[in-house]
This record gives structure tokens, C-alpha cells and sequence, in this order.
């Protein structure tokens, strides 16, 4: 069995900011919070070592009303001496997001509280002009030696949606291994369910998400389709473009975007069915591109 459909709240997400920025400033809490990880990793152990993804991940999903999330919980073959710094930083976090298909660009500013602009389009194919921004508002909640805790929160998105959170926690496994948990999830108001209903019953019809919810007579799986579907493949996205950026972080900087752009791709590959949208050549192509350009406004130059 590839996913399990659960409700569960991140034992910080509802809380208030003033409660928040306590826990940030509390050992206790962060204890807390990483033996919970560890945790869960014990918990879910046998379906990392077993799972038709042939690798140590599960995914989760959860539609409850207008709201959609999606967790992935894997083991990644880095230690947590590089997790940990790699995960920190809003210039690190918008090179993972550029990875996504669906973004376009992403800026940063620290002249306020700490954010992201994150451009992104309907459908990958769509020129940075056609993007709309999202805010993201970034806060490492929690950071020790051997537990990190990232959230990035956006209080509205595109056609009718509210509510985005993207939260990592990462904690040591040992000296070669880390073990992270990525929740990615947002809210829909009457305008999103809409805009969501039209896209499933056109460009969505086909697209499938992890979660097996039947089999066949002749035993294959049956794919979640509908929300659930679209959350579980966009949550496996970003997932694995954390994969990919902690696999070239070690690399000479002038290396690294390439490995991102290569690893990226090849994982989406493993799981054509999902996540397969358009040919190597051109996302590289599409790729390289939009980080030019990303760069070039970062310089206050006009894109190329």
C-alpha cells in the first residue's frame, strides 16, 4: 500500500504566533518536537521499508471541506549536518521551488519580515507574464543540531485559494541519513472549488495522484484521482526537489543548478503515471530559462 488517507494536525500549525515564537525559543518544545518525528518515523517504519515506491517514502493526503493537504515522509541519504544548513535560508528555498514545473520565478526580501514571492502559472507551459504571485511569509521555527523545523505560510494564492503552508522538519537517523517530513497544503473558497472542478474535468481529467484506493482484476492499483490526486502529485514535486537540491548541494556552486535541473526530472520520471507532463530537453530548456531570468531581476536587470 503506497499512502494512507489520515487527518492529522502539525502539533504547531494551529496555534498562535505569539505561542509560535515561544516554541521557536523553547528547547523544551523543540525536544518535544523532534521525538515526535522520531516518532513517527518508528511508526511508520514498516511502510518505508516496504511501498511499491521501492524506496523509504509514504505519502498522505487529506480533503476535509475546502481543505487540501498532502505529507510526505521519507528518508533522504544525506546527513543532517548538511540537511539542516541546506534547508535554511529563503534563497535556498527558492532554488527548490524552481524546480516545480508550475514556477516561474522567485524572489526574496529581508526589508520587512522575512518573504518569498513565489510566480507561478495554471499550466507549465504558460509564460512568466500569465503568473500570478503568491506571498509567502518564511519562519524557521525551530534550529538545533539534530532537529530543523521550516514553515512557509501564504495568506492568499490563485483563483480562490487561501491558506498555503509548506512545513519541513527534518531530524538526524544517523551519521549518513535524515529523516523528513513535508506537509503541503491550502484552502479553497467557493471561487477555488470551481476553478478546481473545471481544471479535473478538462487538463485534470486523466492525472492521477499515489494513494491507492482500489485494484483491478487483474491486480494493479487504482489511483486516487480529484483533489487528492492533485495535492498528493504536487506535494511529491516539491518533495522531491528538496531530494534533488540536498543531492547537489555538496557540489562546486557552478555545478549545482545543472544536477538540481537533471535529478529533478529523473525523479519525476520514476513515476510517469503521476507526475510526467513534457520531455527532458524541454523542461531543461524551460529551466534554464526562467532561472536566467529569475537572476537577471535579481540584478535589476531586464530578463533576457
Amino acid at each position: 500500500m503506497i499512502a494512507n488517507s489520515v487527518l492529522r494536525l502539525h502539533p504547531t500549525r494551529w496555534l498562535p504566533v505569539a505561542v509560535l515564537s515561544w516554541m521557536a525559543l523553547s528547547p523544551t518544545a523543540n525536544a518535544q518536537d523532534a521525538a515526535a518525528l522520531r516518532a513517527r518515523h518508528a511508526v511508520l517504519q514498516p511502510l518505508l521499508d516496504v511501498n511499491a515506491f521501492n524506496r523509504p517514502v509514504v505519502i498522505e493526503s487529506i480533503h476535509n471541506g475546502g481543505d487540501l493537504r498532502g505529507e510526505v515522509y521519507a528518508v533522504v541519504q544525506q546527513p543532517f549536518a548538511l540537511t539542516g544548513p541546506a534547508m535554511q535560508g529563503m534563497a535556498h528555498w527558492c532554488d527548490i521551488l524552481m524546480l516545480h514545473l508550475d514556477v516561474k520565478m522567485c524572489r526574496w526580501t529581508q526589508t520587512g519580515p522575512d518573504a518569498l514571492t513565489v510566480s507561478t502559472t495554471h499550466k507549465y507551459d504558460q509564460p512568466l507574464e500569465s503568473a500570478a504571485a503568491v506571498e509567502f511569509g518564511y519562519r524557521v521555527i525551530a534550529s538545533t543540531p539534530d532537529y530543523l523545523h521550516v514553515e512557509l505560510h501564504a495568506e492568499k494564492g490563485p483563483m480562490g485559494t487561501h491558506d498555503y503552508r509548506i512545513v519541513l522538519e527534518a531530524i538526524a537517523l544517523d551519521a549518513k541519513s535524515s529523516f523528513i517530513h513535508l506537509s503541503y497544503g491550502y484552502s479553497q473558497g467557493f471561487g477555488g472549488r470551481i476553478a478546481m472542478e473545471a481544471y479535473l474535468a478538462t487538463l485534470g481529467r486523466n492525472k492521477v495522484g499515489f494513494s491507492v484506493v482500489d485494484r483491478k482484476p487483474n491486480g494493479q492499483p487504482v489511483y486516487i484521482a480529484n483533489v487528492r490526486g492533485l495535492v498528493e502529485r504536487n506535494c511529491m514535486r516539491y518533495f522531491l526537489a528538496i531530494e534533488a537540491y540536498l543531492n547537489a548541494y555538496p557540489l562546486p556552486p557552478v555545478e549545482q543548478l545543472e544536477r538540481r535541473l537533471r535529478e529533478w526530472y529523473a525523479g519525476t520520471e520514476r513515476y510517469p503515471a503521476q507526475l510526467h507532463e513534457m520531455e527532458r530537453d524541454d523542461y531543461l530548456t524551460m529551466k534554464r530559462r526562467e532561472v536566467q531570468q529569475q537572476q537577471a531581476t535579481a540584478k535589476g536587470a531586464k530578463p533576457g
